[in-house]
């Protein structure tokens, strides 16, 4: 009941909306917009949609998590009798620094003196040994390397992430507005095969009462009763199909608080809106299709992907070259200022330098690795090509549909007044003796069927209109 409450509110909220003072409220009509409206609010897979974003950004992060700057502490200490082999402290902070892989190392070294069994390279000062220097990549890394690429590949993931987004909330819009006109037509199917109902079950009554009275054959009662039970037949299985369609509907039907909620029982969908100039709206959606739909923008995305592995994977190939290089200076007493004219300050003669290289002779596997990305990007740029010509004939082949439903829907009117015509008519031969109720029940059953296929055409129409919008990779228009 509560749930019920919350939709019938929504829906009084946005019917009044747009309207005077002296506007008649239809309560039971529950619109398509505020169906839609409700849908982009509520429903879960469009919160899920939401959150895409927000774990693309988490992704960049985590990348950007290789330029912070690294505390490594190591201590070793090494007695045995009663001899102190060794007491070593080693400290290192090391910044990354964005432009050329550069790392800035700032390190603090101590190897008690006392020890009798110190490695000469690895002595320090009695109060320890500090150092300021540089590590720059002057090889394969010093345009790009695995940090700055994984950082590269995060923020095109978000992109990626917001086409994921709006993929997911067109695809949810589109099947909601399947289940919402589906419901549209089960519910005129049940309505006029009730009409029919009703009228069969009216002739037959009158059909009973005279033959009661001698004025008519009872054979023609008995079809009147094979028309009523045949129409009533249809009716309870229309009556299912409506019931399951609600169903349908109340999947996409969520409230604020991510509870689910079912439709009113008085509920009834609207009529269908009076048919679009669909030229323009064509034309808009091709061009929204070629360039912004997102199975093209993924693509596009991947490509970017590719070209910055692709040059990381290039680098790769060059030498591995590696210079570090660190001014050295005694650590100053706690008590005592720092002496910069000390001969164990930070001079030029005290320094550290190394110089590392790495070159695979044969570079199988970075080769290897760099054709496989240029075929992984060849392949996606052929998938481009062609997803780019799939989506815009899709386009077109949603709109043709359009068009031959505009007609069709057109022709079936006029074919549906023609038939009435000719129901009344059999109907006045009827009453005057000069027709059978078989031609009349023919002629009504006809009918029926005709305004059920005017219903159905009406129901694909809106839902071909939702799948155009669907194909072109935009939202539904909901103001329509």
């Amino acid at each position: 009941m509560t749930g019920w409450l919350v939709l019938g509110l929504c829906v009084l909220s946005f019917t009044l909306r747009g309207q005077g003072d002296t506007a008649r409220l239809d309560t039971t009509v529950f619109q398509a917009r505020v169906f839609y409206e409700l849908v982009r609010q509520h429903h879960p897979l469009i919160r899920q949609a939401g959150l895409f974003g927000e774990e693309a950004r988490q992704i960049v992060r985590q990348a950007r998590g290789a330029f912070d700057p690294k505390l490594v502490s190591h201590y070793d200490r090494k007695e045995f009798g009663t001899d102190l082999y060794y007491d070593h402290w080693q400290n290192k902070l090391a910044i990354p620094i964005w432009p050329a892989g550069i790392d800035l190392n700032i390190s603090y070294d101590r190897n008690d003196p006392a020890g009798k069994y110190i490695n000469p390279e690895e002595r320090t000062p009695p109060t320890g040994l500090a150092g300021v220097g540089l590590s720059v990549p002057i090889g394969r890394t010093l345009f790009v390397d695995a940090r700055r690429n994984a950082v590269r590949q995060a923020q095109v993931a978000q992109n990626l992430a917001e086409a994921d987004r709006i993929s997911l909330i067109n695809k949810t819009l589109y099947e909601a507005a399947n289940a919402y006109w589906d419901w549209f037509l089960a519910y005129q199917q049940r309505q006029l095969l009730t009409e029919g109902y009703v009228l069969a079950e009216r002739r037959f009554m009158a059909l009973r009462q005279q033959a009661q009275l001698g004025d008519v054959a009872y054979i023609d009662t008995t079809e009147a009763l094979i028309t009523v039970q045949d129409r009533l037949v249809q009716r309870q299985q229309a009556v299912a199909d409506e019931q399951n369609a609600r169903l349908r509907v109340n999947v996409f039907l969520w409230t604020p608080d991510g509870q689910p909620v079912d439709l009113p029982p008085y509920s009834v969908p609207q009529m269908p809106p009076p048919t679009l100039p669909v030229d323009i709206i064509q034309r808009s959606l091709v061009d929204q299709a070629s360039q912004r739909h997102p199975d093209l923008l993924k693509l596009d995305n991947k490509l970017q992907q590719l070209t910055l592995e692709e040059r990381f994977r290039q680098a790769m190939i060059q030498p591995q070259i590696a210079l570090s290089a660190s001014l050295l200076s005694q650590t100053p007493i706690l008590d005592v200022g720092y002496d910069w004219s000390s001969y164990y300050s930070f001079r030029p003669q005290n320094y550290k330098i190394g110089l590392d290289l790495v070159f695979p002779l044969f570079l199988r596997k970075e080769r290897g690795k760099l054709r496989e990305i240029q075929i992984k990007h060849q392949q996606t740029l052929l998938d481009r090509q062609h997803q780019g010509r799939a989506i815009v004939n899709g386009v077109q082949v949603a709109y043709n549909q359009l068009q031959a439903l505009i007609n069709q829907i057109t022709t079936q009117q006029r074919t549906i007044e023609n038939q009435q015509i000719l129901v009344k008519g059999e109907t006045d031969k009827f009453l005057l003796g000069e027709s059978s109720l078989f031609l009349v029940n023919s002629r009504e059953t006809k009918l029926i069927d005709l305004r059920l296929k005017g219903e159905s055409l009406k129901a694909t129409y809106q839902k071909t209109i939702a799948r155009l919008y669907y194909v072109a990779g935009s939202t539904i228009d909901v103001t329509n």
